[in-house]
Formats: structure tokens, sequence, C-alpha cells
């Protein structure tokens, strides 16, 4: 099954870290990266700087378009006023495919603040108790999923 995640950490470099530590478990067979993207905002910054991997070679402008996409709706497209709305009604639409809603927008929006990072990733072929274990100790909290409930629950409780 492929999963969205997108983890939230309290300081600007704490996403940096979860993602040494993803691609040290999808090198050692734990997960299968499809793709994912970071965004870090120092607490001197005006707005985050996000930036794209590019994991899977094939689809990597396909990628970079939904991130492109999903982070201009988040942090720049509410920038531009009323004029936005019909834009953000139609993003919303698109990154819906992909099981983000509305609110797990607005979510990413509230929590991802200055002096804050956001690690998002598309896997599959997950190892949950293993990739669990590489995580411990990175201080992260889970702001938005396409799991389900019952899904979702046992990826906060294996992840602590």
């Amino acid at each position: 099954m492929t999963t969205f995640t997108a983890w939230k950490f309290d300081s600007p470099d704490g996403a940096r870290k979860a993602q040494e530590a993803l691609k040290g478990a999808a090198r050692d067979g734990l997960v299968t990266i499809v793709d994912h993207a970071l965004v870090e905002w120092p607490a001197d910054a005006s707005r985050p700087d996000v930036h794209h991997s590019n994991d899977d070679k094939k689809r990597g402008a396909g990628w970079g378009a939904f991130w492109g996409l999903l982070f201009g709706s988040i942090f720049f497209v509410p920038l531009l006023g009323a004029a936005a709305g019909a834009a953000i009604g139609s993003i919303s639409k698109a990154v819906a495919a992909v099981g983000i809603d509305e609110a797990q927008l607005n979510t990413i929006r509230e929590q991802v603040t200055p002096g804050t990072s956001l690690l998002c990733a598309v896997t599959t072929d997950g190892d949950l108790d293993r990739l669990g274990e590489r995580f411990h100790g990175l201080h992260s909290t889970l702001v938005a999923t396409n799991l389900t409930e019952g899904e979702r629950s046992t990826l906060l409780e294996t992840f602590g």
C-alpha cells in the first residue's frame, strides 16, 4: 500500500535528521521511498524553504509538480488573499487524489511555523516496527496521513 505521511518537527533541522533515518531504513530494506520532500523554516525567515528529493527518477517531474502544488497551496497561495479562493479549491481537489483532504492541508499550514520543519514522505512496503525504531528520539508529530484511523493508531503507537 502506498502511504503518505507528513511529520512535523519542533526544530528547523528535525526533518533533515528524520530524512537521513528514512533513507537509512530504505537502504536496509525496511521501506521503499516513492518520493519525499522537506520543509525547513528557520525561526528568522519570512517563509519556509522547500526541498524535493526526486526519489522516483521515472516520475520525478510528476512528483515535483505534486510537491509544488501541495506546498504552494499550504504556504504561498494563502498569501494571495481572497482572489486565490478558487485556486485553493482546485488544489485541494488535486491533492485529495493522494488522500490529503482540506482539513489536513489546514493542519499542516497551522502547525508548520517559523522554527519548525516538516518531512513529507510517500512510501510503500514499510516494516513499521523496525522503521519505528529508527525514528525514536526524533520528537515528531504526525500531522497528516492517508491511512485509515486503525492504521494511523498503529503508526502512532509504533513511532511513539
